[in-house]
């Protein structure tokens, strides 16, 4: 079986030409077009193939769906070590915030303990999607009960030019605002975040659901002019 053969058989045309306005770090032709439930089913369908344990030895791919199928093929993956070992070697090579924020192997959310050692690590990553993906993390799995103030601190010194890393600090700290609120508020009020993080994180809390309508009318009064 040829992988690759295999997902441009499950081409859709109008979907990627949809989907790669979306990806704009993505070259179009570099997009095949396969949409993301279809490509999840066809990794767990070839997880246990000798097909698809070769597919993860062999980086980098070309394709964008090859990085998705990648990272499919990770999140099935039950063994908490084997899991880690595959996503470290796989983070440096997600060019993209989709393929970055669509990516969480299971194995990860039963093993928080473990994973939260291993996170500071991707924080300080010169690459832009391993910064974001840790991000995400602490994001996902750890502004709940597993939620500590010096989670929100990790995320607020991060410094960083690149705009995927910063909108994935607003999105962290307008979700914290729902989550944790008493936690995060004073990033806003003692205006702890960069200005442009700042006011990113005020805009995503008055678009959220999750945040009542007296809240978000402080958190509008919160906004540094620039």
């Amino acid at each position: 079986m040829n992988i690759t053969e295999e997902l441009f058989s499950m081409q859709d045309l109008g979907y990627k030409e949809f989907h790669s306005r979306l990806i704009p770090t993505i070259p179009p032709e570099l997009i095949i077009g396969v949409r993301t439930p279809v490509l999840r089913k066809f990794a767990k369908g070839i997880s246990q193939l000798p097909e698809a344990a070769a597919f993860t030895e062999q980086l980098p791919h070309k394709y964008y769906e090859e990085n998705n199928l990648h990272a499919f093929l990770i999140e099935l993956i039950k063994d908490y070590d084997e899991a880690l070992e595959k996503t470290e070697r796989f983070l440096p090579y997600i060019d993209n915030w989709a393929t970055c924020d669509m990516f969480l192997p299971k194995v990860f959310k039963k093993n928080t303990d473990r994973l939260i050692t291993i996170i500071p690590k991707w924080l300080e990553s010169e690459k832009t999607y391993t910064v974001r993906y840790a991000i995400g993390l602490l994001m996902s799995l750890y502004l709940d009960e597993g939620f500590k103030p010096e989670y929100a601190e990790a995320v607020s010194k991060i410094k960083s030019m690149e705009y995927y890393v910063n909108m994935m600090k607003a999105w962290y700290f307008a979700t914290a605002l729902a989550k944790q609120y008493d936690a995060a508020i004073p990033y806003l009020t003692e205006r702890r975040l960069d200005t442009w993080v700042h006011n990113k994180t005020i805009q995503k809390a008055v678009e959220s659901s999750r945040i009542s309508p007296d809240t978000k009318e402080h958190l509008k009064k919160l906004k540094i002019k620039e």
